[in-house]
């Protein structure tokens, strides 16, 4: 193995274990108010559903000080009213690993990674630390399609209210999906299953020192999945309870950081997307069952306004980023009134291929260019608001699906901006300069 961010202490720990066939990590930072039912829900998982599994917990900590690491030790399994039908062979261990090197999710990723490999690990998983959903049933549906169906990635469905998610809803699922052709429903939804060897491939790229450290990790390993020709699939969770925000609210940073890692990820796999035309479906695991999920309230006017103030103190930087015609059309939309005003489809799909393709290029500085989409993008989710608020979840999800057909339809038009000079391109990606292909999606 590589360089190491773990410390002496933790690698003689796992030594002493020497093996086990599953990994399960929870990356942390400042979390003991959930933590507790986190590992508690892991613990009685993996006794339940493997008890011939040697198994073990690694809580990869970031530095926290409201007592998370005491919590993870402390924490005690009630499980006198389980039904446990088969006696467990070992017991569930768990390791306290705080990490070194570039602070963020990835680097609590990285150390996962490491102490999986180091035990020679099956299957692994990782969950988020705060989560209010999480069930034993999680720890199944995310391990058994590596462990008994081959599978190398599970990522996770969970329903979500029709407001909640609107980065993946509008801009992560649709262009990954038209990207690579894989209909991944929630490719930066937080909770993954891996195997082993999935795990040693990610220890193989030198990203660690990059934004994937920082907050890059879930859609990184996603389209590393897909991209490495790793068998993919999905489990259903059911709902996936979090602090959820209002999407009119300042999500300025989120949306930087995502989008901005999903563009770097283009220029990197640019070979692999650019041929694909259309997506597939994903296989999904798990019962599919309707739940309750938290209201979210939108505030439909604050969202406008900053579409409206984006225009004015933005407009010169969409000019240069933007074809001619979207930018116009777009200019267009502050004569609406706020109960008329609607951002199209089709228009909302060129922008952000404009988007990328300006980012590829480096037309503006990276950070300027993905901070002057967050008012455009407040427009696209206040046009999405109001055209469904009487609408049911199985309509919204249908909206959304016709939105990923329309990304894909569109794809020769992001293709043929991002190709630019024939001899550049072909040296850049490997990729034969030709017309696109039409779209069958």
């Amino acid at each position: 193995m590589a360089e190491t961010i773990l410390s002496e202490e933790i690698l003689k720990e796992v030594e002493t274990l020497r093996n086990a066939e599953i990994v399960v990590g929870v990356p942390s930072y400042n979390n003991a108010g959930t933590l507790r039912h986190v590992i508690q829900a892991i613990e009685v998982g993996l006794l339940k559903y493997f008890p011939q599994s040697k198994a073990v917990i690694v809580n990869s900590d970031g530095g926290s000080t409201d007592g998370s690491q005491q919590v993870v030790r402390q924490v005690r399994t009630e499980d006198s009213h389980l039904l446990i039908f088969s006696h467990p062979l070992h017991p569930v261990h768990r390791l306290v690993a705080p990490y070194h090197g570039v602070p963020g999710k990835g680097s609590a990723f990285r150390a996962i990674f490491q102490i999986a490999e180091l035990l020679e690990a099956r299957a692994c998983a990782v969950v988020d630390a705060d989560l209010r959903s999480i069930t034993p049933e999680w720890i199944e549906l995310l391990l058994r399609p590596l462990l008994h169906a081959g599978y190398d990635y599970v990522a996770p469905y969970y329903l979500r209210h029709k407001y909640d998610g609107t980065i993946t809803n509008s801009i992560v699922y649709p262009l990954t999906r038209a990207l690579y052709g894989q209909r991944v429903r929630q490719p930066i939804g937080g909770d993954f299953g891996f195997s082993g060897r999935l795990a040693s491939h990610y220890l193989s790229h030198d990203v660690w020192g990059t934004d994937v450290a920082r907050y890059g990790i879930d859609i990184w390993m996603t389209t590393t999945a897909i991209c490495g020709g790793f068998r993919v699939c999905q489990s259903f969770l059911g709902a996936k309870i979090h602090d959820a925000k209002d999407p009119g609210s300042d999500l300025s940073a989120m949306l930087t950081q995502v989008v901005g890692s999903v563009f770097r990820l283009m220029e990197t796999h640019a070979a692999v997307w650019m041929p694909v035309r259309g997506s597939q479906d994903v296989p999904v695991f798990g019962f599919r069952f309707d739940v309750g999920l938290e209201p979210i309230r939108v505030n439909l006017e604050r969202m406008i306004q900053h579409f409206h103030r984006g225009l004015a103190d933005l407009g010169e930087i969409w000019d240069v980023v933007l074809q001619p015609k979207t930018a116009r059309e777009l200019r267009n939309l502050v004569r609406l009134r706020t109960a008329d005003f609607h951002l199209p489809d089709e228009l909302w799909v060129k922008t952000i291929y404009d988007f990328a393709v300006a980012f590829h290029k480096r037309q503006i500085h990276p950070d300027h260019l993905l901070r002057s989409l967050t008012p455009i993008y407040m427009g696209r989710v206040a046009s999405f608001v109001a055209e469904t608020q009487e609408s049911l979840a199985g309509e919204v999800e249908q909206k959304i699906e016709d939105l990923c057909l329309l990304y894909e339809q569109c794809k020769p038009y992001l293709v043929e901006q991002w190709r630019g000079s024939p001899a550049v391109q072909e040296a850049k990606t490997g990729v034969p300069v030709h017309s696109p292909s039409p779209s069958h999606a």
